[in-house]
């Protein structure tokens, strides 16, 4: 398939796929319109990089789809200056919308070959306001905080403690909250001391999994 050829199902991606189902966002769907999804997918699934739903990647994980990469990009609600902390990099393409929003992205990952791979990716494209961290994400990163933003890639019954208690004041923390297939997608405003959760759509996330906190 021709580069021309994926700007046109990147084009249709935008139309189709996120305006059409409420994304409004300005600065979100012109990120959506210039991250080459492609380029994050594994090659043998390039030609099906802009349909609407999950694709695997590599370590059992997956790339979500567009629509709700986009509706947790527009929650975060960005305004540019922020520093956005994102738990689960995965194949780097959320990271890349990010890094064309925010002021910093700090990414965490517990497979160290997803980070490899997202690091080429991002590097290629350019995305140099990005620090990607291979260790549980579970833990946040204390040596960073507080976040303006958050947004958790994984599935968790609860939402952690130290994700909340690394959040700053008027910061905004989107996460998909359940188990099996009964999660949702939900959005906590931390203002004046106190959690405000607001429920957004039905999704289904790969487990957050828990490990020991250590870091490279």
């Amino acid at each position: 398939m021709e580069p021309s050829d994926f700007d046109i199902l990147r084009q249709h991606m935008v139309r189709d796929q996120l305006r059409r189902r409420g994304i409004h966002d300005r600065r979100v769907l012109d990120a959506m319109l210039q991250v080459p999804r492609e380029a994050f997918v594994l090659p043998e699934l390039a030609e099906q990089a802009y349909v609407d739903r999950a694709l695997p990647i590599d370590c059992g994980q997956t790339i979500s789809q567009p629509y709700i990469v986009a509706l947790m990009t527009e929650a975060l609600d960005l305004a540019g200056p922020e520093r956005v902390l994102e738990i689960g990099t995965g194949s780097g393409y959320q990271t890349a919308v990010l890094s064309r929003l925010a002021a910093q992205v700090v990414s965490l990952e517990r497979h160290a070959e997803l980070v490899a791979s997202a690091r080429a990716a991002l590097g290629r494209l350019g995305c140099h306001n990005v620090e990607l961290i291979v260790g549980d994400g579970s833990g946040g990163w204390p040596p960073a905080a507080p976040y303006d933003r958050i947004l958790v890639a994984a599935a968790t019954g609860e939402c952690p403690i130290a994700l909340i208690d690394q959040l700053a004041e008027d910061g905004r923390l989107v996460i998909p909250l359940g188990e099996g297939e009964s999660q949702t997608l939900r959005q906590l405003t931390k203002r004046a001391g106190q959690q405000i959760w607001e429920d957004l759509v039905p999704c289904r996330f790969v487990p957050l999994v828990a490990d020991t906190h250590d870091y490279t």
